[in-house]
């Protein structure tokens, strides 16, 4: 490739990959993966013959992590059979004032399902308010259900969780209080993309989780899977539930 057409290609690269990262809620991943090809496309042709072995073999090396990092996500991004339950988890996502963000309402759409086809179960929504929200995820979460035929007396707010890991936590203690054990099994709604790292958390955290997957759109799915695949890495070379 002549140098003119290599410039271009990564000014392309990187004009493309900043779109994705500062234009589009939700792409940011794969704006970092058009920013790293481009790096690459510059860094090749101008390494000697050593440089180009020990990159291409990092590279082949990063892409055989990946892979392999993407099995269970990929394994575990679907529903469970029979996930039936006395409580649902719904965890949180962002909100845009007081209407669910595109992932949440996939996920409350899902939960809807769930309790519509599980008449005995209790939904739990989790998700505290952050710091561009003008109340706790969870108002609205309960607001969507309520609104869309659930029954309130079947809705139950946690408005403290931050993350993850706090959303089971603190859902986990509500179940307590009810006289349930998550040991015994508890379902959890997340999109299809989060399940396997949620299940682990609540593996980890003693209970015994059943995943019903909200599904995501493609190019979401794309950004999120590639996301998943560093988190579930930090969380196993940390140690860390987050």
């Amino acid at each position: 490739m002549k140098m003119k057409t290599r410039m271009i290609w990564i000014v392309i690269l990187l004009l493309l990959g900043a779109v994705l990262r500062f234009v589009f809620p939700g792409h940011d991943f794969l704006g970092y993966l058009l920013w790293g090809v481009a790096a690459l496309v510059f860094l090749f042709p101008i390494l000697p013959g050593w440089g180009r072995w020990i990159l291409g073999a990092l590279v082949a090396l990063g892409c055989a992590a990946l892979v392999i990092l993407e099995i269970p996500i990929l394994r575990d991004a679907k529903t469970d059979a029979n996930p039936q339950a006395d409580y649902v988890i719904v965890l949180g996502a962002g909100i845009n004032g007081m209407t669910p963000s595109l992932s949440l309402q996939e996920r409350l759409e899902a939960a809807l399902d769930y309790l519509n086809t599980y008449p005995d179960s209790v939904a739990i929504v989790s998700g505290s308010q952050g710091p561009d929200e003008p109340v706790p995820e969870a108002d609205v979460m309960y607001s969507w259900l309520v609104s869309h035929g659930a029954d309130p007396a079947r809705v139950i707010e946690e408005t403290q969780a931050d993350n993850t890991r706090q959303n089971l936590e603190n859902s986990f203690a509500i179940m307590g209080a009810g006289g349930s054990d998550p040991a015994d099994g508890v379902a959890i709604v997340t999109s299809e993309y989060h399940l396997y790292r949620a299940k682990r958390m609540a593996e980890a955290l003693g209970a015994k989780p059943l995943g019903v997957a909200a599904h995501s759109r493609l190019d979401l799915q794309l950004n999120y899977f590639l996301r998943e695949a560093f988190a579930a890495a930090y969380m196993r070379v940390a140690g860390t539930l987050y």
